[in-house]
């Protein structure tokens, strides 16, 4: 029998990322695992209204999303640990400028290129509705179809109500197949 718990969020886990953007003359990074998928092409991310981040978004309107893997959890980790109001997180990653301004994470196995297409704000969030522009992919992440295989990527899950990391885990059927 199913009990009421509230209004809980119960969407968890989702991947976690590193969102980057330049914070005038250098890059800033911050841990987030409040996203969604909006479309074929559209991603959100959720930031609270105080984080520094939040600013460069707006002025430069790109951004980068790194898929955070296990090789990059604990600089994950640190840059959502620290505020960039206060910390200069510009040197936690290797990186280099995406085609569309943003920075890139160089470790991160998929990162995608976003541009600011909306901003939705409720109490304390502001969401970004993003337009990905470019995705960048480790070759050994793509399947011999070019997809990405996420089977090879195991990307790093964020699990909210207990603040944990979670590995992915393995294949249990195909989607709209299972009574094949």
């Amino acid at each position: 029998m199913h009990k009421n718990i509230g209004s809980a969020l119960a969407l968890y886990p989702t991947p976690l990322v590193v969102v980057g953007v330049m914070a005038e003359d250098k890059p800033n990074w911050v841990l987030v695992g409040h996203l969604g998928i909006i479309g074929h092409d559209r991603i959100m991310v959720s930031l609270a209204q105080p984080h520094y981040t939040n600013k460069w978004i707006k002025e430069n309107k790109v951004l980068s999303v790194n898929i955070v893997s296990e090789d990059i959890l604990k600089e994950a980790d640190y840059v959502g640990s620290v505020s960039g109001n206060k910390v200069d997180k510009s040197g936690v990653f290797e990186y280099y400028i995406g085609e569309s301004g943003a920075p890139v994470i160089s470790k991160s196995p998929v990162v995608m290129e976003c541009s600011v297409d909306d901003i939705y704000e409720t109490p304390n969030f502001e969401s970004f509705i993003l337009k990905i522009d470019n995705t960048y992919v480790y070759e050994n992440c793509l399947n011999e179809n070019g997809k990405i295989d996420y089977n090879v990527l195991k990307p790093v899950l964020f699990e909210f109500p207990t603040y944990s990391y979670l590995k992915t885990g393995e294949v249990i059927g195909k989607c709209l197949k299972l009574d094949k």
